[in-house]
């Protein structure tokens, strides 16, 4: 079986397009986000795979059979919306139920589905009761086991846990992991916090203006981004940016670099084959967690920086500070609570630690 593939998916509102030649493959039983900001195109892609939207070009393929003009109760997907979507007459038993008495299935069997569903959702003590007597994590799950008892060839989820507090949403995404890992269920899952597609995903495609940025595992995407966009997004605290210029490529293959807001501001940097020239404008990124509180010009360059708040998280802490120019730069430390009360502090950008993109937001390796 081949899981979902998307083919040069394209969507059109009018004269508007909004998803641009979209091509990415789920593998059977894989966990596939999609995620990206407000407005990037994800919620339409999903209902599109799942037959809510009509697509403009391009075909969607679900384990070997092009349903791209297919009807949405004949694609064999069960969606799982934000809102939960419950009807507030009916129990949790005949939420789940539903489409399987719509079906008209044997009693017996919808019983042993249902059971079975509520015994991976931790809702067999909740079957009697209404919508209205659970709280929001429970409702959700209740949505949930309603996809679970159709036996969708694919779930699709659409950003299911916004409605839920903070420490529900931390909650539930160890729920559907643990779902996942039970029924070995092929999910494509949608939300615009990265931190719910790096906890969740085997792989992840970033969107950005209905066009595909780059797909990847969490490590890789974190690791190994392809330009500003996703360096900056996938990543919490996000990536900072300092600008800089070029001074001269030199034969060696390094080119020096002049950043605008360090101290002793110039630095070597290899790249491999990124044509660059002297005079062109570049951006210098470096994670939180890499930038180091001390003054070592042998490692990389000196920022000068002016701590405005700390985050003291227990185990963490996130320095919040800004430089000279007004551009922001966040510290992360670990294992270490003594307070920095200084007006200012120089911090060191390591070399081996930065990532360097061109005026166009483009990696430059």
């Amino acid at each position: 079986m081949s899981g979902v593939t998307l083919s040069n998916i394209k969507k059109a509102f009018g004269p508007i397009d909004v998803i641009h030649d979209v091509n990415t493959k789920v593998e059977q039983g894989e966990f596939v986000v999609f995620v990206g900001p407000s407005g990037c195109g994800k919620s339409t892609l999903l209902r599109m795979i799942a037959g809510l939207e009509q697509t403009t070009g391009g075909t969607i393929d679900i384990e070997g059979v092009d349903v791209t003009h297919l009807e949405a109760a004949k694609r064999g997907v069960s969606m799982v919306f934000q809102s939960y979507a419950l009807y507030p007459h009916m129990s949790v038993f005949d939420n789940m139920a539903f489409s399987m008495q719509i079906a008209r299935r044997p009693k017996d069997e919808i019983k042993q589905k249902v059971d079975e569903a509520a015994r991976i959702l931790q809702l067999e003590e909740h079957l009697d009761r209404k919508p209205s007597q659970l709280s929001g994590g429970q409702r959700q799950r209740v949505a949930i086991g309603r996809a679970i008892v159709r036996q969708p060839k694919v779930f699709l989820f659409d950003e299911p846990l916004s409605n839920l507090d903070a420490e529900l949403r931390v909650q539930m995404r160890m729920e559907i992991a643990r779902l996942h890992n039970q029924i070995g269920a092929t999910m494509i899952y949608v939300t615009h916090d990265q931190v719910e597609a790096m906890t969740l995903a085997d792989k992840i495609v970033v969107l950005k203006s209905g066009a595909v940025q780059q797909i990847g595992s969490p490590l890789d995407l974190y690791d190994n981004p392809d330009n500003q966009f996703v360096a900056g997004f996938i990543g919490s605290p996000k990536m900072n940016f300092l600008k800089g210029i070029v001074n001269a490529p030199r034969i060696d293959g390094k080119i020096t670099i002049t950043l605008d807001d360090a101290t002793d501001n110039t630095f070597d940097i290899t790249l491999g084959s990124a044509a660059l020239n002297a005079g062109d404008a570049v951006t210098v990124g470096i994670r939180p967690e890499n930038i180091g509180l001390e003054h070592d010009e042998a490692v990389g360059p000196t920022v000068l920086l002016k701590p405005e708040f700390t985050e003291e998280l227990g185990g963490v802490s996130y320095i919040h500070t800004q430089t000279k120019d007004g551009v922001r730069v966040t510290i992360e430390r670990r294992s270490e609570r003594n307070r920095i009360d200084e007006e200012d502090i120089q911090v060191t950008l390591p070399v081996r630690d930065l990532f360097l993109f061109d005026a166009d937001g483009a990696r430059l390796r």
